[in-house]
């Protein structure tokens, strides 16, 4: 359940927010979403791929944490162990929303602060103060207001960098197969991958288009963060050798 509300400092000048990182609280992610503005973060620890929404067609990039729904294999009982966690998943339990506001006569869409309160990281005993005490934003909301402001912009420019990869035949479905150290093997389908063939046939003339648009860059880090996915098997292989012994 979620119970989306405006942010304001009257109703909820008590909240806090719970800033660690565990299932509890929702980490328990196998992939999030991400964007050309952050791939330079991401593909430091994470895979970058893609995926469609079947309901829309549109495509987004996401960041893999794990190979199954619920496996987030970097989270353990003493947090989140990777040096960058994605904003789509720090933003909780924040989100961006809309109200209409009249200026000059006219009526205008402003970008507000929403909050879920049914979030398990809402809570008015522990966590980070959203407000100070007598009304203003705390440095932490302030850091929140930037981090959504930065997934909405780069959001936005995720579709026009998803529109120059498909108007260039840049993206392929692909199915990632692994076998672990114990014979267990596990299949991944329904993500796409830049198809490096048809990026290595690109004339001189739309390289420098996508350069210019910042979106070259962007390309190349996707693919160099596939890599990680060695990382990510070997953190699986690390977790079910250590389930293995405690049952032992």
């Amino acid at each position: 359940m979620t119970q989306h509300v405006l942010l304001n400092n009257i109703e909820h000048k008590d909240l806090k927010v719970i800033t660690t990182r565990s299932a509890a609280l929702g980490d328990n992610l196998w992939y999030s979403v991400t964007f050309p503005q952050e791939f330079r973060s991401v593909q430091a620890h994470y895979p970058i791929f893609f995926q469609k929404d079947p309901a829309s067609g549109q495509f987004f990039a996401v960041a893999m944490y794990g190979f199954k729904h619920e496996e987030n294999l970097f989270l353990t009982d003493k947090g989140w162990q990777a040096a960058y966690v994605p904003l789509t998943v720090r933003r909780q339990p924040f989100l961006i929303g809309q109200q209409i506001i009249t200026e000059d006569g006219q009526e205008k869409r402003q970008r507000v602060i929403n909050i879920d309160l049914d979030n398990p990281r809402v809570s008015q005993t522990e966590g980070e103060a959203l407000f100070m005490p007598f009304g203003g934003n705390t440095p932490y909301l302030d850091e929140i207001a930037a981090m959504l402001e930065a997934i909405h912009l780069g959001l936005e420019d995720n579709q026009l960098f998803i529109e120059q990869l498909l108007k260039h035949n840049l993206l392929e479905s692909f199915n990632l197969d692994i076998e672990l150290n114990n014979g267990q093997k596990h299949q991944m389908v329904g993500f796409y991958t830049i198809n490096e063939d048809v990026l290595a046939q690109l004339s001189a003339e739309t390289l420098a288009e996508l350069h210019q648009k910042g979106y070259l860059q962007a390309i190349y880090m996707a693919i160099a963060s596939q890599s990680n996915v060695r990382q990510l098997l070997e953190l699986k292989n690390a977790q079910v050798a250590q389930e293995a012994a405690q049952q032992s």
